[in-house]
């Protein structure tokens, strides 16, 4: 069984986070109910703990 190196763990996690945010982005591009943005800013903060600059950035604060 090979082992994966710590780069490689941590380029795979980059990887699976981009394409959230690329979710996250596309749910927010279709005018989500205000529940529903709460849900996306709560998963941010779960997923990073840069979360809060995105919400800022995003317009999400």
């Amino acid at each position: 069984m090979p082992v994966i190196s710590e780069r490689a763990k941590e380029l795979k996690r980059r990887r699976l986070r981009k394409k959230k945010y690329q979710k996250f982005k596309d749910l927010l591009s279709k005018n989500p109910s205000a529940e529903q943005k709460q849900r996306i800013i709560d998963k941010l903060r779960k997923m990073t703990p840069g979360a809060e600059q995105l919400i800022k950035d995003w317009g999400l604060a």
